[in-house]
């Protein structure tokens, strides 16, 4: 008959003292806490690794910052967790670290830290003004509300809301150099493997193009006029060449 393990109370953990050598007290179905000589108590997951079947630990953190009730809840959702993952033979402590390695890297790439590091590349194709022009629109435009958003949350409606902002202005050719360049930025955040896809690119759709307008003109006829006029001006003769 399997031995039933008694569920531990506030009171028991709240008394557990020290002793000169780490010791356990187990509330049941995989949950313990262990006691350092220190005095410090930890909350701790006992499972068998799917690969090697040998047993193991998944700390769940320190008490009383996690209380019993919560380490309880913790440990329930780490079985349920351990019984997907069986399946796959995936063990949940290398599941858990690899997901905080990627949120950690996720949290890190923000748009602005990817934008620098798409603009070193792009330095390399354009003039120093015209990088400082794009670095500027952006800084201008983009980054005080999407700066610091992580490249995988930025969406198409994220980026046209803020864009939004400068169409209101009229200023349609910005809004297309911005589009043009939040493209090319995740672009380049896809084919770095930090995103799987590019989210904005159709985003210029959502916006009404600029009216190309010609450069003034004079007719033949007005050549004469425009020469005599250069001939008398006070300028410089550079100018006037």
């Amino acid at each position: 008959m399997a031995r039933t393990t008694k569920p531990l109370t506030n009171t028991e953990i709240k008394q557990a003292k020290p002793k000169d050598k780490i010791y356990t007290l187990s509330d049941g179905s995989g949950l313990q806490l262990r006691i350092k000589p220190n005095g410090s108590k930890m909350w701790l997951f006992d499972y068998l690794k799917p690969h090697t079947k040998k047993r193991t630990c998944l700390s769940f953190g320190l008490y009383p910052v996690l209380s019993l009730a919560e380490a309880r809840s913790k440990r329930d959702e780490a079985k349920r967790l351990l019984k997907r993952l069986l399946i796959k033979d995936i063990d949940p402590k290398e599941f858990r670290d690899e997901k905080k390695f990627l949120n950690e890297a996720a949290q890190n790439n923000t748009l602005e830290h990817i934008s620098a590091r798409w603009l070193e590349i792009k330095k390399s194709k354009v003039t120093l003004n015209h990088a400082a022009d794009i670095w500027r629109s952006l800084e201008l435009h983009i980054f005080p509300s999407l700066g610091k958003v992580p490249i995988h949350k930025i969406t198409a409606v994220k980026a046209i809301e803020t864009i939004q902002r400068v169409a209101a202005k009229g200023s349609l050719d910005t809004v297309k150099r911005l589009c043009q360049r939040l493209n090319e930025i995740m672009v380049y955040a896809v084919n770095s493997g930090m995103i799987t896809a590019n989210p904005l690119s159709g985003i210029n759709q959502a916006f009404q193009s600029p009216k190309k307008q010609h450069l003034p003109t004079i007719k033949p006829e007005q050549l004469p006029m425009l020469m005599q006029a250069l001939s008398i001006a006070s300028i410089k003769l550079t100018t006037r060449c």
